[in-house]
């Protein structure tokens, strides 16, 4: 029987009912479903559309019915449709005929809305913790392996040398600015669209800031046609995904690079790699890449979200019931993708002699000679001109920047000072750049410590 049988004879044609239907997903919202049905009971014995009994009566209903889905004894059928109604057809077959009065003053339009922003809740705020341990892990990494010397790149070529330390951190900042992200669209989905009913409200007295208070909202929407209609918190929230799945690309790619015998700097962890079935040597990164590539995927989703909503005429449409889809996908990918990150950070080795030799005299360090020379009083740009000729005269001997001599350095430019030679060496270079945010070991513990700050602060 559908809900509508009184306007048609019929029912759907088996082929609309299987493109039309919605459970397969809806199901992962069954908690907040009954949630949201058990505070709307609450609230229509409270303003007297119900009695107490019925209230208590479809309470412990809806109760057995949450068993019932989380145990697998109860199995909707396509036919239900959504997760509201198989709750409400079980329902309705444990306690009789109450549990038709249930849907007294409401919708399935602000069902849904209100289901789905309770899931987001809970979702994100598991998806916050998750990024919690991935922060953790990106400090626990600094202090343990930071003080490993490697290039610092621009444009894929070595730069300057830096701190491993200096490198991670620039992720933890990342990862930090994520969970503001992650904040900022929760303040926005946690209002409440229930008692919104279709679009324009309902006669009935019912109470919205009580079952708004009962659910954990923050308070009720203003307007009942966006209570229904409004998409953009779910917009946000996928744009809050993809632009961290793109910091997780990000950072996957380079695991991939640092753990390659050419590169050398890190050894994933076995449990976050796989191997081949044709080469036996083979310790391939898999997880990383998996990150990689699901960044396209949680793009996608956004993609969907925004297209989906794009000229669409208020209030409620069916276009709308994609959006689940969508949405899900992109919150539990972005949170699966979280969780690989902090397991391969932490299981990681670092080989922290990798560059401690070949960067001795590497061309990177030809700004500290420009540098050198602006503490001598050496206009920059005169300076980085005579820094470029010396690495032009040593490339054309087949030689790095440790071949050079003192006179050497004065041949070229007599403003040299007797001290000039030590500026070539890394550690020296990486020592320097004391400036707020720099590489210098004394930067990178003051980073370290602000972020541990903040995380203490937020768990508490």
């Amino acid at each position: 029987m559908a809900l509508w049988d009184g306007r048609f004879e019929g029912g759907p044609a088996e082929a609309m009912l299987r493109f039309s239907e919605s459970l397969g997903v809806d199901l992962q919202m069954f908690n907040e479903d009954i949630d949201g049905s058990i505070a709307h009971a609450t609230m229509l014995a409270e303003v007297g559309l119900l009695t107490a009994a019925e209230a208590e009566t479809l309470r412990a209903g809806l109760e057995q019915v949450r068993e019932e889905l989380r145990s697998g004894a109860y199995k909707p059928e396509i036919a239900l449709e959504d997760v509201h109604m198989a709750v409400e057809a079980r329902l309705t077959a444990i306690v009789g005929d109450v549990g038709g009065k249930l849907h007294t003053a409401r919708s399935r339009n602000d069902q849904v809305a209100t289901d789905v922003r309770l899931w987001l809740k809970n979702r994100l705020g598991e998806l916050d913790q998750a990024l919690v341990e991935l922060l953790k892990a990106l400090l626990d990494r600094v202090e343990q392996d930071g003080r490993t010397l490697m290039p610092g790149y621009t444009h894929l070529q070595r730069g300057q040398p830096i701190w491993l330390g200096h490198h991670l951190l620039a992720y933890a900042w990342m990862i930090r600015r994520d969970r503001q992200r992650l904040h900022d669209a929760l303040d926005r989905v946690d209002w409440s669209p229930l008692g919104a009913c279709a679009m324009a409200g309902t006669p009935h007295p019912i109470d919205r800031e009580m079952t708004a208070e009962l659910l954990g909202f923050s308070g009720p929407i203003p307007n009942a046609m966006d209570a229904v209609a409004a998409r953009d918190h779910q917009q946000e929230v996928a744009s809050f995904c993809a632009i961290l799945m793109t910091h997780l690309s990000r950072m996957a790619e380079e695991l991939v690079l640092w753990s390659g015998r050419e590169f050398n700097l890190v050894r994933i962890g076995e449990g976050w790699t796989t191997g081949s079935s044709i080469m036996p040597q083979k310790r391939n990164p898999d997880a990383a890449e998996l990150v990689r590539g699901k960044a396209g995927r949680v793009y996608g989703d956004l993609t969907a979200l925004l297209t989906m909503v794009k000229g669409l005429p208020l209030a409620y449409n069916r276009d709308l019931q994609e959006d689940r889809e969508a949405l899900f996908d992109a919150v539990n990918t972005t949170l699966a993708c979280v969780q690989v990150c902090a397991g391969m950070w932490s299981s990681l080795t670092v080989n922290r002699e990798r560059f401690t030799a070949e960067l001795r005299g590497d061309f990177l360090l030809a700004t500290e000679l420009a540098d050198h020379l602006v503490g001598q009083g050496v206009p920059f740009r005169e300076a980085h001109r005579v820094a470029g000729q010396l690495v032009k005269a040593c490339e054309a001997r087949g030689e790095n920047l440790s071949a050079l001599t003192l006179a050497d350095l004065r041949a070229v430019d007599p403003r040299f000072g007797d001290d000039a030679l030590s500026w070539l060496e890394p550690e020296g270079a990486v020592e320097r750049r004391t400036s707020q945010g720099g590489t210098a070991w004394s930067q990178v513990e003051a980073q370290v410590e602000a972020l541990r700050d903040e995380l203490d602060e937020r768990d508490l």
